[in-house]
């Protein structure tokens, strides 16, 4: 499995970047998906989730503003980031499951990317 995260770079607080993340080497319509992102100093953190059913979960400190979706026809992930923030700077990562959950909230991930950097300037 190969997932190729695209889309990062700078932008202001109020901007708006859009995320994506091919994914390769998996039947990805029945595969649950995720973004995480790590700042400096900081443990890893699910953002959102969306399983194949198209589920979501999003931590609360991006409910409104973040829209996860996903293009089984392109095997393609994505993260649509509105009313950015300085404190949403990290390095975001896509992830995948191949394990079923009840609910994906519970999303664990089986396989990563590689990151790519979102920069928020204040």
């Amino acid at each position: 499995v190969q997932l190729v995260e695209s889309g990062g770079g700078l932008v202001q607080a109020g901007g708006s970047l859009r995320l994506s993340c091919a994914a390769s080497g998996t039947t990805f319509k029945i595969n649950a998906v995720a973004w995480y992102r790590q700042a400096p100093g900081k443990e890893r953190e699910l953002v959102a989730a969306i399983s194949s059913g198209l589920s979501t979960y999003y931590a609360d400190s991006v409910k409104g503003r973040f829209t996860i979706s996903r293009d089984n026809a392109q095997s393609t992930l994505y993260l649509q980031m509105n009313s950015l923030k300085p404190e949403d700077e990290a390095m975001y990562y896509c992830a995948l499951s191949q394990k079923y959950f009840s609910k994906i909230y519970y999303f664990s991930p089986d396989y990563w990317g590689q990151g790519t950097q979102v920069t928020v300037s204040s």
